[in-house]
């Protein structure tokens, strides 16, 4: 018996190690929570619903909490937050108030099930495949002008303590041509490069940004994540940066639907890509339309239930 008890703890702190395990609803602060999930028949890369993950928690906000702050500990972008609480004061958002934290996510379709990059909803996901999880970690995406590339990439490099090339267009904004590492650096400690030029995954020296549109092309995450993901990202793995605002996904019999801003303005009508999606994948008579016009409408970016009559 003692031996079982020894083989589950360090099957535990393996899993805690590299950052299957999170516990506390600050947990992301030392990494992002990892979820289970089983791929639908077909599901790698066809016109299915997707597995859905986590869950609603709630927050009860303490003196001096603003939103951001409370996104963060929990993992979410700034734009999580104020998709789900349009009218809420983000800077006062109420103490002793207790709300709903959106911890709740349709994973994205994949042809790879490895590293997938969802630009509308500023939001990467690491799956392992092997292990049938995934961990998600909020990013900041390209600003107008310099919008993240879509397409298929792999990690190239990484780099700790990078410096940072500044693009010829931003040098006068700057006022220099290479910033050093330190505190200056808006790459951060570590630097993903990708095999799509210029472009990579890295730090940032202004957490605000990530869950918003900030940078040059690059994908941002927080300090504490990129440092994790730092080691999940071996040179080799495979990328997939999607353009897809609206998703489709399932648990159980219930059909859901989550839909993010069209930011890059690529979708010409939300609401008839959302019907294409549920006509492609069989779903289009099991669903209230009048429960898909509302949450195209609403596009508060969590999964809602579909189902007639839900």
């Amino acid at each position: 018996m003692r031996h079982c008890y020894s083989f589950f703890l360090i099957i535990f702190a393996f899993f805690f190690a590299i950052g299957f395990i999170a516990i506390g609803p600050a947990a992301s602060l030392a990494g992002a929570a990892a979820y289970p999930y089983t791929m639908p028949a077909d599901g790698s890369g066809g016109k299915v619903p997707m597995p859905v993950i986590g869950f609603i928690d709630t927050h009860r906000v303490e003196e001096g909490q603003t939103i951001h702050r409370i996104a963060r500990a929990y993992g979410l972008g700034y734009n999580q937050m104020v998709l789900y609480y349009p009218d809420i004061d983000p800077w006062r958002p109420g103490a002793g108030k207790t709300i709903d934290i959106p911890s709740k996510w349709i994973l994205p379709p994949t042809s790879r099930e490895e590293i997938v990059i969802n630009i509308p909803e500023m939001r990467l996901y690491r799956f392992f495949k092997e292990h049938e999880m995934v961990k998600t970690y909020p990013i900041g995406i390209g600003r107008e002008g310099f919008g993240t590339p879509i397409g298929e990439a792999s990690v190239a490099e990484r780099i700790e303590q990078p410096s940072w090339t500044v693009p010829a267009s931003a040098q006068e904004e700057h006022g220099r041509k290479v910033v050093p590492p330190g505190p200056d650096n808006p790459l951060g400690d570590y630097w993903v490069g990708l095999s799509v030029r210029h472009i990579g995954i890295h730090g940032t020296n202004f957490p605000w940004g990530v869950g918003r549109r900030v940078s040059y092309g690059c994908i941002r995450l927080y300090p504490e994540h990129i440092e994790q993901f730092y080691r999940e990202a071996r040179p080799g793995t495979r990328v997939e940066i999607i353009y897809e605002p609206v998703k489709v996904g399932m648990r159980g019999n219930i059909v859901f639907l989550e839909v993010h801003p069209d930011v890059y303005e690529r979708i010409d009508d939300m609401e008839s890509h959302a019907w294409t999606l549920l006509q492609e994948m069989g779903l289009n008579g099991a669903v209230d339309q009048e429960a898909v016009s509302r949450v195209v409408a609403d596009q508060k970016g969590v999964p809602v239930p579909v189902n007639r009559g839900s």
